[in-house]
């Protein structure tokens, strides 16, 4: 500001230069990302902290950068810790992000079944904090898995290939990214959360 006094230049100018260097300084701020977070861990926060108020908010109303800004205004607001921030943050830009196709089988190696994991492993591991213990969904546009004609009355094949793709269902605000956001799932362990979820939950 001591810089825009020595100008020769009119006053209001002068207001003009300093709020443009302001914006340029905040924009370089915005522009540095904060470091990815957990999506799982975030889904479960966002369950626990923030869907009472946000349940109908869709990820595509704000841009990625956009959702940067708002996460950390709400840090404050909801007393959450940077970590538990940035991982709603990942599960937002997410589900705000298409997923990429993936090649889906249900054939898989044995040396890929030796290390596979249980049904009931995967499910707790990846899938629980979106469909929940009960398989009737925390958040927005989780579909009910104990409904019997729901989305777990379909194929295996078809299951497969939404959770290998990653799939958004009818009138749900967020998408499910692929392998439920855990890219290190085989697709033995695919096959056999889908045995486990129609053991568990279909009816």
């Amino acid at each position: 500001m001591k810089l825009f006094n020595q100008i020769n230049i009119e006053p209001s100018f002068k207001t003009l230069l300093f709020i443009a260097a302001l914006f340029i300084g905040s924009n370089s701020i915005a522009a540095d990302y904060p470091e990815k977070g957990d999506f799982q861990k975030g889904a479960k926060a966002w369950a626990e902290n923030c869907v009472r108020c946000h349940n109908l908010r869709d990820p595509k109303d704000l841009r990625d950068d956009q959702w940067v800004t708002t996460a950390f205004h709400m840090r404050v607001r909801a007393g959450l810790t940077g970590q538990k921030t940035r991982d709603i943050l990942t599960f937002l830009q997410e589900s705000n992000n298409p997923p990429r196709p993936i090649k889906a089988s249900i054939k898989s190696s044995d040396a890929e079944n030796k290390n596979s994991l249980t049904g009931q492993e995967v499910y707790e591991q990846t899938c629980v904090a979106c469909h929940g213990k009960d398989g009737k969904g925390t958040v927005p546009g989780a579909p009910d898995f104990t409904d019997s004609e729901g989305v777990l009355s379909q194929s295996d094949e078809v299951l497969m290939k939404h959770i290998t793709e990653g799939f958004k269902s009818k009138n749900s605000p967020m998408a499910m990214p692929a392998k439920g956001g855990n890219p290190l799932l085989t697709e033995t362990d695919l096959s056999n959360v889908i045995i486990y979820m129609k053991s568990e939950f279909k009816k």
